[in-house]
């Protein structure tokens, strides 16, 4: 994948979304990049709904959906109200454009 995950979501969230900001950072110490609460790539404001995003490839979505159901931070995330969405991509080798998955996670 030339684009990575984490662009293509805050590309396909800004067009719907007031803010869209990254909550990963890289941890220069351990040399690994930590999401927010463990599992949140991206924060999203779309009107009155927050939305937490993990943005991975295509076929990592069924272990994003474990990692996430594994987390210690999931049931305060939801009593926030948060919805938890991962967007798995690929690129179609056909159209040649990429493709995007959504799981509702909330």
């Amino acid at each position: 994948m030339k684009t990575s995950p984490t662009q293509l979501s805050l590309r396909e969230l800004r067009k719907t979304c007031q803010a869209v900001q990254v909550v990963e950072r890289w941890n220069p110490h351990a040399r690994i990049r930590q999401d927010l609460f463990g599992f949140i790539d991206i924060l999203a404001l779309c009107g009155a709904e927050t939305i937490a995003v993990q943005s991975t490839s295509w076929g990592n979505v069924p272990a994003r959906a474990r990692k996430i159901a594994e987390s210690e931070h999931l049931p305060a995330v939801r009593e926030a109200g948060w919805r938890i969405l991962i967007h798995g991509w690929r690129k179609n080798p056909k159209t040649n454009r990429y493709e995007l998955r959504v799981q509702d996670v909330s």
